[in-house]
């Protein structure tokens, strides 16, 4: 029996702010910009679930200005849905003290910065290091955008060496690489084998597309390190992992990437 976590869920996109470039990318590489852009009720979402094997959702949210919207779906359904917050670390203790805050009120279980996003500064730079020594100290694992990033924005921020740096400076905190890792798979393998707590999560990466290299980690030194993710409605739920049970992976990896790592990092604690 199939069952998943989802670790990149969004539930707002028809309330969230448009720039263009969103707008380009969703038509461009996903060409359903119509059911990209639309706010998921609480039903919807929990059918759609359902019908996948997905048993539990991370729903992401902006932490200086979390969605109304959003928080009603952790409210109503505490058992299957949990937060992750958005930062932007140009904003110095404004950030800082909002992740602070969202942990301690809500169920906030990632911290998230997009690089290409926050004025295409990358991860190694000073403007990220007080976020990434409060989620330390907060015992919560950040997700960074990894790869080439689909709009037309700068992506040389998103190169996966840029953490190769925080990943020695910062041995304890936990990290993810988000929206895989293209075209630097190899880059990002390798910096997963060398350091114990960075991640890889597949949002936004159709399963089909995976390159040979990272089912090659999968199913060998990277079993514990790679989670599945949709971005989902960018993404289906059940398109995303319909092409993972289709993936040439050892018996009980699948399971690994679908729930069992996610289950573990975010998960680890009985009331997150």
């Amino acid at each position: 029996m199939i069952r998943a976590i989802d670790t990149f869920v969004n539930v707002n996109m028809g309330s969230v702010e448009r720039p263009a470039w969103l707008e380009r990318v969703a038509e461009d590489y996903f060409h359903r910009s119509d059911q990209i852009f639309k706010d998921i009720e609480i039903p919807e979402l929990v059918e759609a679930m359902d019908r996948a094997g997905v048993q539990k959702c991370i729903l992401s949210t902006d932490a200086e200005k979390p969605s109304a919207h959003v928080l009603k779906f952790v409210e109503a359904h505490p058992e299957k849905f949990v937060l992750s917050v958005s930062l932007d670390p140009r904003r110095g203790m404004q950030a800082v003290r909002a992740l602070e805050r969202m942990v301690r009120e809500t169920p906030t279980v990632l911290a998230r910065i997009t690089p290409f996003m926050v004025g295409a500064i990358p991860p190694n730079d000073k403007v990220y290091y007080p976020v990434y020594q409060k989620c330390i100290e907060l015992d919560i694992p950040i997700a960074v955008n990894t790869g080439i990033p689909g709009p037309p924005m700068p992506g040389e921020c998103q190169n996966p060496m840029y953490l190769d740096e925080v990943c020695v400076f910062y041995p304890e905190l936990k990290l993810v690489m988000a929206h895989g890792a293209d075209p630097w798979w190899d880059v990002a393998i390798r910096l997963m084998i060398k350091y114990h707590n960075l991640y890889l999560q597949t949002s936004a990466y159709a399963p089909k597309y995976f390159p040979p290299q990272l089912i090659q980690f999968m199913n060998t030194r990277g079993q514990g390190k790679i989670m599945f993710a949709s971005d989902h409605p960018v993404l289906s739920f059940e398109r995303c992992v319909k092409e993972a049970e289709e993936l040439n992976l050892k018996e009980g990896v699948l399971d690994k990437f679908l729930y069992a790592n996610a289950e573990r990092l975010f998960w680890r604690n009985p009331n997150p």
